[in-house]
């Protein structure tokens, strides 16, 4: 069991999962379970109940899970996913991708619980750029 809350990426890209994936490696140790579900089973653009479902099974350490999707029917599919096979402490968060996903894995990385994770998820909606 992890005492890290885990996160699980949703994209239609696996290219563009596999990257924020990378770099979520850099700001996280590798307590801090980081799953994949992008694109559909062949490899092409979409998104995939198995793989959404298989990735917050792969991603729960005992503390929770946050799910980032990118955009449009990765959020429809993950709700799909989340209400057919309800989990205790998976939460999908309105965060935007990459900066939601790297202030996810940052406040987990420090031991933080689900609703801190949630919580700076979806703060970073509000980050400033310039």
């Amino acid at each position: 069991m992890s005492d890290y809350v885990g996160i699980v990426l949703v994209s239609h890209s696996p290219q563009l999962a596999a990257g924020l994936r990378q770099l979520l490696g850099e700001l996280a140790p590798d307590s801090v379970r980081v799953m994949v579900a992008a694109g559909t089973e062949d490899g092409g653009l979409g998104t995939s109940y198995d793989l959404i479902a298989g990735a917050v099974a792969e991603a729960d350490g005992g503390a929770g899970v946050v799910v980032v999707p990118d955009l449009g029917s990765s959020v429809l599919t993950a709700v799909t996913v989340l209400e057919d096979v309800p989990r205790p402490g998976v939460v999908l968060v309105d965060a935007p991708f990459v900066e939601g996903a790297v202030s996810a894995a940052v406040t987990a990385a420090t031991g933080a619980g689900l609703a801190e994770v949630v919580a700076a998820a979806e703060e970073a909606r509000g980050f400033r750029k310039l």
